[in-house]
């Protein structure tokens, strides 16, 4: 079941950099499907279902936005950054897991309580360097022995957890869910083309690893499953975001405005008709902000026609993130669907 799948890849950790943990989940869970499975060097875990010579490139990245230790001081607290798009406040006092060289260490993000503010510091926003972690050491070499030091990566303390109406709650979905679709068309797909399903590192520091497996494998065409906002919730209008969830699974048309993807129309086209011959609901998105590891890959070698293919996604990039696993198992079967027949480029 998606559901499990889903579970599986969310309760797991891995900050962009730091994404083998989760390499090895999704290994365990294709490597019985597929031809070849290899890591790259720069750790993109690059699966091939061999078929005739046209071939398309289905990637997902497999990181998380997380933290990572950059100083610890003398009573044992622990200094951080923040390793991708985060909203400063979210993180105050929340739960961690610091993945130190003898384990996992559990902490928490702590700041100053707001009894002793001053009315001067609850106008001001929460920022990250007024923050740090508290793990229960009393000292630098408490920290130390625990097996912390400068560069532990560290990840949110949440767990998987189903809600009404089929919708489920998790940290990382943003891409665990693009992850979830990509297994599921590998484990099930049927084509009589070569299908390179890569999993990919750094996408949220700067879709990095889609960029050298893109060059490296060169498809002729290509297809990016992430997550994307919806506009169905307060603090958001439709006419600004004309996305719902539970109204099927995302195709992309341009996101960023413009100056991240693009998309090939002749790929919008394919996906839109297999939408059509699967009788699929799926969604268009004209997007304003954010942009996913299709923007690398259709730039690589002479240009690759690319698209995204997402999951509306409440609370992007926090740790209670949200979607309908119905518009989950659209996008699966919409793969299956569209990777019977080729784009016509």
């Amino acid at each position: 079941m998606v559901k499990e799948l889903l579970k599986k890849l969310s309760n797991a950790h891995g900050i962009s950099g730091s994404e083998g943990s989760v390499a090895e989940v999704i290994r365990g869970e294709v490597a019985a499907y597929v031809d070849e499975i290899r890591e790259d060097t720069m750790g993109n875990l690059i699966t091939v279902k061999k078929g005739d010579d046209f071939t398309i490139l289905l990637a997902a990245h497999m990181d998380e936005i997380g933290l990572m230790v950059k100083f610890i001081d003398e009573r044992g607290f622990v200094r951080f950054v923040t390793v991708g798009g985060w909203f400063d406040a979210t993180l105050y006092a929340q739960r961690v897991v610091l993945h130190g060289t003898k384990g996992q260490v559990s902490g928490v993000i702590g700041g100053k309580p707001p009894h002793v503010m001053t009315e001067e510091d609850r106008k001001k926003p929460l920022k990250v360097d007024d923050m740090f972690i508290d793990v229960g050491a009393t000292s630098a070499e408490e920290a130390a022995a625990l097996g912390i030091e400068v560069g532990t990566p560290v990840t949110l303390d949440r767990e998987f957890r189903e809600l009404a109406n089929n919708r489920v709650t998790g940290k990382c979905f943003d891409n665990r869910a693009g992850c979830a679709m990509l297994i599921k068309a590998l484990q099930l797909v049927d084509s009589p083309h070569t299908i390179y399903g890569v999993f990919t590192v750094q996408e949220e520091v700067g879709l990095k690893g889609a960029k050298t497996a893109a060059y490296n494998l060169n498809p002729d065409c290509a297809i990016a499953t992430d997550t994307t906002i919806p506009g169905d919730h307060p603090g958001i209008e439709r006419k600004d975001v004309s996305l719902l969830m539970g109204e099927g699974p995302v195709i992309t048309i341009i996101d960023n405005n413009g100056r991240g993807l693009i998309a090939s129309r002749k790929m919008i086209a394919w996906l839109k008709k297999a939408a059509a011959e699967g009788n699929i609901k799926v969604q268009l998105e004209v997007g304003k902000g954010g942009t996913t590891d299709a923007t690398s890959i259709h730039l690589e070698r002479g240009g690759i026609p690319s698209t995204t293919l997402s999951i509306a996604t409440r609370y992007i990039h926090s740790p209670v993130e949200v979607l309908d696993l119905a518009d989950l198992e659209g996008g699966v079967a919409l793969l299956l669907q569209a990777l019977k027949t080729k784009p016509e480029l």
